[in-house]
């Protein structure tokens, strides 16, 4: 079996589940890790920065699991001394001008870490609406992702910078398995970016409707939720992201469920189908450059 050679870098919290991820493949050698800072990992080479790891190893895919305001330089650097793919966390970067400077070079080779499209409960729902195009188009959603992230104070912005850059797109790359998302119409921040309200407009079917987009770290413990509304045939759809289940309804009738064990932790859940389809033959369109470039163009307005 060809294995992928991988080099990672960073070595903090979310770098942790694609190592655990990785680890289950047989089809993944972990070549190196990069990061000025964290424990190298017994047996695997490392490190302190990318350059020096380019330097010495030529892998075939490098995970970049940093800050946000690093990912446009690693990835700059990535492309330009290596043929290696990249998967780089979300938001892949800040702003479109950083954007077009990757698009400059090899965007092709540049996939972004939507983790939230893949989980199971998502994909469900993706899926029942693909095998029944009689319900009609989505004509409203609904989400709220909250976390307890004010417990960490100054932190929570330091790691995620707020609620809107870190849950924001989540939402809409989520939003993306459904409908064709077109532009931010109205975007509230408070409390010093721990909370937001927001719009955004899409298509579906044919139809405009709006996606009405809650962030919040002012909760006690996670709770992350949305409904699909298709008014033309009554249907709703219950999606519940942190027990990963959801179901269908019309009036008083149960259409269909999603319902999950839950032993395998949410990230676990969500990173283990990504990397099935970032290693296959034909990557799925929600990791790749172009509607990275939609959503960023949709995350990052100020309308």
């Amino acid at each position: 079996m060809h294995q992928v050679r991988v080099g990672l870098v960073g070595l903090g919290v979310i770098a942790r589940t694609h190592l655990e991820v990785l680890a289950e493949r047989p089809d993944v050698a972990l070549e190196f890790t990069a990061a000025p800072e964290g424990d190298p990992l017994a047996g695997v080479a490392h490190h302190r920065d990318l350059a020096a790891a380019l330097a010495s190893h030529e892998p075939d895919l490098i995970v970049i699991a940093t800050p946000t305001d690093t990912h446009a330089e690693l990835a700059e650097l990535a492309l330009t001394r290596s043929g290696a793919r990249l998967l780089v966390e979300k938001p892949l970067v800040h702003d479109l001008a950083l954007l077009e400077r990757l698009r400059a070079l090899a965007p092709e080779r540049v996939f972004t870490a939507h983790h939230f499209a893949f989980s199971s409960e998502v994909r469900w729902a993706a899926e029942q609406l693909r095998r029944h195009p009689e319900w009609g188009p989505v004509t409203r959603i609904t989400s709220a992702f909250h976390d307890p992230y004010a417990v960490l104070g100054e932190r929570a912005f330091a790691s995620y910078a707020s609620s809107w850059t870190d849950s924001g797109v989540n939402q809409l790359s989520m939003i993306a398995r459904f409908v064709e998302l077109e532009a931010l119409t109205s975007l509230r921040e408070d409390d010093g970016g721990a909370t937001s309200w927001g719009a955004a407009r899409y298509r579906s079917r044919g139809r405009t409707g709006t996606a009405r987009l809650r962030t919040s770290w002012l909760a006690g413990s996670s709770s992350k939720e949305t409904v699909l509304v298709l008014a033309e045939s009554g249907v709703e759809l219950w999606l519940d992201h942190t027990a990963l289940t959801g179901f269908a309804a019309r009036e008083g009738e149960l259409l269909a469920t999603c319902d999950t064990d839950g032993r395998t932790p949410r990230k676990i859940a969500h990173y283990r189908p990504l990397y099935d389809s970032l290693l296959s033959a034909a990557p799925d369109p929600v990791l790749g450059f172009e509607l990275t470039e939609r959503i960023t163009a949709v995350h990052r307005a100020r309308p």
